[in-house]
This record gives structure tokens, C-alpha cells and sequence, in this order.
């Protein structure tokens, strides 16, 4: 009677587990098919090769090349920032620190927590700090806003990485008179395959938000030549022309949620080769 109730209760949960996987799939094919749909009639070379023109949002002619190369601008300054910030305190945490110290999970638990705080509150922490600052919407505004929502993947992304180092490798690295600086360079290196794929999950996560640089990349036509001026970026491109009654606008706005999708799409994928590539770096 047991056996019987276990193989009832495995077959249930296999189907609820199967149904999961349908829905979770189904929806992911329905929204790229969706954007594909509407947005494959207008995607022409006009929208990746210009800037918008006079009554670009009125339905006349024009593209979203500001919002493509502000978006890369953006995401690849914070990509840097955040990485030029994480990497120390990454390594902090797991060469210099004890494991299991009351600072090392302290600090591991805050960055959990800044993980999934919603990427709005970022955007309006900024904010404050750029009014403290003196600081106007500009690229340099937006950068500093991305860089705050993505440091916290960063840290945990490395920080995961750098624990399926053997620690056998970095007790090695000591005994034989290395600092720990030095030690942490011998990690680094084993885990440069892991490094890649952080950074590619972080420039992800900042080309595609937009709550975090409603209010502090401010949006402009032009392609930004400085850092103090303003930026468009894909997704409040997208969010501008979705908001136009008109039929082409909106279409276009379906266009560039297409090259967002796809750029997206290519990261996803270097993510998935790096991350095969760590695995067999693995000692």
C-alpha cells in the first residue's frame, strides 16, 4: 500500500513538474513570437542605421540608432564600474576573509537582500545622489544608476564562481609563500571563463532595465559625444513609442523590443558557452 501511495505521489508531482515546464516554455515562445510578429514588418535598416527624424514619433521617417549606441554606452560604462568595484570585493570575501565569519555571511546575506531590491529604488537612489552632486540626466547619471543595480549580481555571480575553485588550489598557493594577493590572482585566473560570464549577465541586466534610468539618463535624439549629456536607451525608446496612438509608431516600437530581444538573445547565448567553458576549467 505504501509503494502504492509513493508511485501516486511521484507520478502527480512529475505531471505538475511537466505542466511547469510547458507554461514556463509557452510563455517564453509567446512573447518572442509576439515581438517577432509585430515587430519583424518594421524592422528595416533605416531603424538600426538612423537617429530619429523630425516627427520620428509622429509616424515620419528615422530610427533608433541614439537608443542602440546609448544603451551599449550605458550598459558597457556600468558593466566596467560595477566590475572594477565587484572584483575587490569579491575577492575580500573569499580569500581575505575566514569562511563562515559573522562579516562574510553578513556581507553575502546585504547583497542578497540589494539583489532583489526592485531596480526603481536604485534608479531614485541615484537620483538623490545626483541632485546631491549637482548632477543632471545625462549618461553619466544613468551609469551611476546601473552600476548600482548590477554590483550586487556581480558580487554574488563571482562569489559563486570563485567557490567551485578547489581550496585545495589557494591553500596550495599559501603554503608555498605566495601572499594572498597572490592567491587570489591564481583563482582569478582559474575562473576567468566565470569573470566573462558575470559580465555579460550584468551588461544584460543593465541594457534591458529602464526603471533605473527613467529619471537619471534622460532621453535625447541625438547620439550622446559626452558623458554629462543626455542618452536615449532601448527600453525607454520602446516604453516613448508604445505610449503613441499611432499605429506605426507602435509598430516600431514592437521593432525595437525585436533588436533589444535579439542583443539580449547573444548575450544569453555567450553566457551559456562561457559557463560550459568554466565547467571544464574545473580542477
Amino acid at each position: 500500500m505504501g509503494i502504492k501511495k509513493r508511485k501516486t505521489e511521484e507520478a502527480i508531482f512529475k505531471t505538475l513538474m511537466v505542466l511547469a515546464c510547458i507554461l514556463v516554455s509557452s510563455s517564453l515562445f509567446l512573447i518572442i513570437g509576439t515581438i517577432v510578429a509585430k515587430g519583424l514588418p518594421y524592422l528595416n535598416w533605416d531603424m538600426v542605421s538612423k537617429v530619429p527624424q523630425g516627427g520620428f514619433y509622429l509616424g515620419k521617417e528615422g530610427g533608433v540608432l541614439n537608443a542602440i549606441i546609448g544603451s551599449l554606452y550605458l550598459a558597457g560604462g556600468a558593466t566596467v564600474l560595477g566590475l572594477l568595484i565587484s572584483i575587490p570585493i569579491s575577492v575580500y570575501l573569499n580569500i581575505y576573509l575566514k569562511k563562515g565569519s559573522l562579516l562574510s555571511k553578513s556581507a553575502k546575506l546585504a547583497y542578497d537582500v540589494l539583489f532583489g531590491i526592485p531596480s526603481i529604488v536604485y534608479g531614485a537612489f541615484a537620483f538623490s545622489i545626483m541632485v546631491w552632486l549637482g548632477v543632471r540626466a545625462s549618461l553619466l547619471g544613468g551609469i551611476i544608476a546601473v552600476t548600482l543595480l548590477i554590483i550586487p549580481i556581480l558580487v554574488r555571480t563571482l562569489d559563486e564562481v570563485i567557490a567551485t575553485v578547489p581550496k585545495e588550489l589557494k591553500h596550495a598557493a599559501l603554503s608555498l609563500g605566495a601572499t594572498r594577493w597572490e592567491a587570489a590572482k591564481v583563482v582569478l585566473k582559474q575562473i576567468r571563463p566565470g569573470i566573462y560570464t558575470a559580465i555579460l549577465l550584468a551588461f544584460g541586466r543593465g541594457i534591458g532595465d529602464v526603471a533605473a534610468v527613467l529619471f537619471t539618463a534622460g532621453f535625447s535624439d541625438n547620439i550622446p559625444k559626452y558623458i554629462d549629456e543626455p542618452a536615449a536607451t532601448l527600453p525607454l525608446a520602446i516604453f516613448f513609442q508604445l505610449g503613441s496612438p499611432i499605429p506605426e509608431v507602435q509598430g516600431r516600437a514592437y521593432a525595437s523590443a525585436l533588436i533589444l530581444t535579439i542583443i539580449i538573445l547573444v548575450i544569453v547565448f555567450l553566457s551559456h558557452v562561457l559557463a560550459t567553458k568554466q565547467n571544464k576549467h574545473k580542477i
